[in-house]
C-alpha cells in the first residue's frame, strides 16, 4: 500500500491534461509567433490557456504572463518592479516567504536596497499594524505570501493589500499554494501582482504565470523576441501551457466541493494525532484546507528530526515531507519554524502532510496509525 501525502510539493498531472499535451505535441507544434496557419493554431491554444488561467483567479486574459513556474513568476514580480528604479529603494516582505521571494530580496539588499522582513506571531501570521509601521516614503513594493507552504498559515491578504493600496504601494502575493484550493478574485482585491504554478494544481511541471494588474508596468528579466507582450521573452511551451490552462479550468470547477473534503481530511488527521508527541504548527483556523504540519518538541533535534520521520514513513509506503530544508546532506533548522518562535533544535523536527484528489479517509486513518507506531519506536 502506497499513500502520497506531499501535494504541496507537487501534484500528479491529470490524465485529461496529459492527453491534451500529447495531442498538442503531436499535432499543434507550430511556433505561436509564426504568422502561418501552424503558428496561428498554436497561438489560439496559447490564448485559450491564458483565458482559462485568468478565469481561475477572475482576471482578464491579457493580464496573465506565462513563465517557467512559480519561482520565475516571483522573480519577475520582484525584479520587474525594482529594476525600474535607478537608485535603491525600500521593499517589504515577511519572515515566512518562500525562497523565491526571500532570495531575490537578499540579492537586492546586497546591492543597497532596504528590505524589511515583517515578523509573524506564533501561528505565522503577519500583523497589519506591523505592516503600517514598516512603510517608508521610499517603499515601492510589498510582497507577502498568501498560503505558507511549510506551516499552512493563510495570511489576511485582503487587509494587507488594502493597506498597500491606501499608501499607493504596489502589492504582490505568492499564491502558489492557494490557487485551486481557495477562491481568488483579483477583480475584487487590491492585488497588483500574483504568482501561480501549474504543477500545484494537477498541471505539468515547468509552467507558471504572473498576474499583472492592468496599468502596472513590469520590466522583463528575460530579453529576446518580446513574447508575452514583451514581459517574458522566449518561445512559449505551448503543450505545457495548454496543459496548465486545462488543469486550471478543471480545478476551478471542482474547487468548492474539494475544499470541503480536504478540510475534513485535514481536521481528521489532527484529531487522530491528538495526544502524540507531534505538535501542530501554523494557524489552527487560518489554514490551507489540504495542509497538516507538525514539529516534535520532545525530540533531540539531531537523531530524531523531521528527516527521520520522512524516511521512516517512506519505508512504510507513505510519502510526506520534512519541514526543514536539507543542504549537502545536513539538516538545517527551518527558517519558518524559527520565525514562529521555535529554537534550532525544534526547528529541525518539522514535517508536513498535504492532501489532494487521490487522498481518502482510509489513507488518513492509516497514516495516523503508522505515525503513532513510528513515534513509539522512536521513544516519543
Amino acid at each position: 500500500m502506497q499513500i502520497y501525502l506531499d501535494y504541496s510539493a507537487t501534484t500528479p498531472t491529470r490524465s485529461e491534461v496529459v492527453n491534451l499535451m500529447q495531442t498538442v505535441m503531436a499535432q499543434e507544434w507550430g511556433n505561436p509567433s509564426s504568422l502561418h496557419v501552424w503558428g496561428n493554431r498554436s497561438a489560439t491554444l496559447l490564448e485559450q490557456a491564458r483565458t482559462r488561467v485568468g478565469n481561475l483567479i477572475h482576471a482578464p486574459a491579457e493580464t496573465i504572463v506565462f513563465t517557467s513556474g512559480g519561482t520565475e513568476a516571483n522573480n519577475l514580480a520582484i525584479f520587474g518592479i525594482t529594476q525600474q528604479f535607478s537608485t535603491p529603494q525600500h521593499l517589504i516582505i515577511s519572515n515566512v516567504e518562500h525562497s523565491a521571494i526571500s532570495e531575490p530580496a537578499r540579492y537586492l539588499e546586497a546591492r543597497g536596497w532596504q528590505v524589511t522582513r515583517l515578523p509573524v506571531d506564533a501561528w505565522g501570521l503577519v500583523s497589519a499594524v506591523d505592516l503600517v509601521r514598516s512603510i517608508q516614503p521610499n517603499t515601492v513594493l510589498i510582497s507577502i505570501i498568501w498560503g505558507q507552504s511549510e506551516i499552512g498559515t493563510i495570511q489576511p491578504i485582503a487587509r494587507l493589500a488594502e493597506i498597500a493600496r491606501s499608501y499607493n504601494i504596489l502589492f504582490h502575493t505568492d499564491a502558489v499554494q492557494v490557487a485551486g484550493r481557495l477562491p481568488i478574485d483579483v477583480s475584487a482585491l487590491p492585488i497588483d501582482l500574483l504568482s501561480l504554478s501549474s504543477h500545484k494544481l494537477y498541471g505539468p511541471q515547468g509552467c507558471g504565470a504572473l498576474y499583472i494588474r492592468s496599468g502596472v508596468t513590469v520590466l522583463p528579466i528575460l530579453l529576446g523576441g518580446g513574447q508575452e507582450s514583451g514581459e517574458r521573452s522566449g518561445t512559449q511551451a505551448v503543450p505545457t501551457i495548454a496543459g496548465f490552462g486545462l488543469a486550471a479550468e478543471l480545478i476551478a470547477a471542482e474547487m468548492a466541493a474539494e475544499t470541503v473534503r480536504l478540510t475534513e481530511l485535514r481536521d481528521r488527521l489532527f484529531e487522530q494525532l491528538l495526544g502524540t508527541a507531534l505538535k501542530p504548527t501554523g494557524s489552527p483556523t487560518d489554514r490551507l484546507p489540504h495542509h497538516a504540519s507538525f514539529c516534535l518538541p520532545d525530540a533531540d533535534g539531531f537523531q530524531q528530526n523531521g528527516k527521520t520521520l520522512v524516511r521512516q514513513m517512506n519505508l512504510a509506503g507513505i510519502g510526506i515531507s520534512a519541514g526543514a530544508a536539507c543542504s549537502s546532506g545536513k539538516l538545517e533548522p527551518s527558517l519558518i519554524l524559527r520565525a514562529i518562535g521555535h529554537d534550532d533544535r525544534i526547528a529541525k523536527t518539522g514535517i508536513r502532510l498535504t492532501f489532494g484528489r487521490g487522498t481518502t479517509t482510509a489513507d488518513v486513518e492509516w497514516t495516523a496509525v503508522v505515525l503513532r507506531q513510528i513515534l513509539n519506536r522512536m521513544g516519543l
